[in-house]
């Protein structure tokens, strides 16, 4: 069976983002192996997990309940407790690449890593199968593709973390969590844009409302272009990870 790397921040990732396609995959039977900045078990962003300081909203903004006892299995699994460090994978360990996201400060280390964007262009440039989910879609647009020179994205089509999405959170909270929902100044959206071979090839599907779930995919959306699989935020996790085995192989 196919070896998934899933590299991750040391703090902040989304629960839902890395346990939900962890499950999937784990169950078909994948070997999962994780990286890190330092080489010692990430963890997630504590106010996804458990809804504190996100107030009367928390109930909407937090992770769903099923996907926080899937974080809970994954924090236990021998996978995630003996994580790789980013500079020792070698582009051959592995046969498909998995980004996950977050939005809280601590995505930064990851999405600002030299050496996890030159394997992620290395990935693009080999053909091997990529799949990027939300703030993981942005690791992608700043790798570069080494047979290109360009964005390992461009001239794909992908989706991502919508403006719309990242704005609406971060002016509900801001008043008491500043610019928690605020990775960067500039919106995931337009960074990515920039990126892209032409700003169509941004794709941000239906509207989204609510999330989708183990037993419903239909509120999820996803974007599958050639060996490039993209979502844009917890709520398409499901159907995200359940596409995940048959666009591998």
């Amino acid at each position: 069976m196919k070896t998934v790397l899933i590299p991750i921040p040391q703090i902040d990732f989304d629960p839902t983002e890395v346990s939900v396609p962890w499950k999937t995959l784990s169950q078909k039977g994948y070997k999962i192996v994780f990286a890190t900045p330092s080489g010692t078990p990430g963890e997630a962003d504590f106010r996804m997990v458990t809804g504190k300081g996100l107030g009367i909203l928390s109930p909407v903004l937090k992770a769903r309940k099923e996907d926080v006892e899937f974080y809970r299995e994954l924090e236990k699994s021998n996978e995630f407790l003996s994580p790789k460090k980013y500079e020792s994978i070698k582009p051959d360990s592995f046969d498909v690449l998995l980004l996950p996201g977050g939005h809280a400060k601590g995505m930064r280390t990851y999405l600002e890593s030299e050496s996890l964007q030159g394997l992620v262009g290395k990935t693009f440039a080999e053909g091997k199968p990529i799949a990027a989910i939300c703030h993981g879609v942005l690791l992608a647009a700043r790798s570069k593709n080494p047979k290109t020179k360009k964005s390992s994205l461009s001239g794909y089509r992908t989706t991502g973390l919508l403006r719309s999405q990242e704005l609406l959170a971060w002016n509900l909270t801001r008043a008491w969590l500043g610019d928690y929902y605020r990775t960067y100044p500039t919106p995931l959206q337009d960074e990515v844009i920039s990126f892209l071979a032409s700003s169509s090839d941004f794709e941000e599907g239906p509207m989204p409302v609510s999330r989708d779930t183990s037993n419903n995919f239909k509120p999820g959306f996803t974007v599958l272009d050639k060996n490039y699989l993209s979502a844009r935020w917890p709520g398409d996790a499901h159907k995200f990870a359940n596409e995940l085995p048959l666009f591998f192989g």
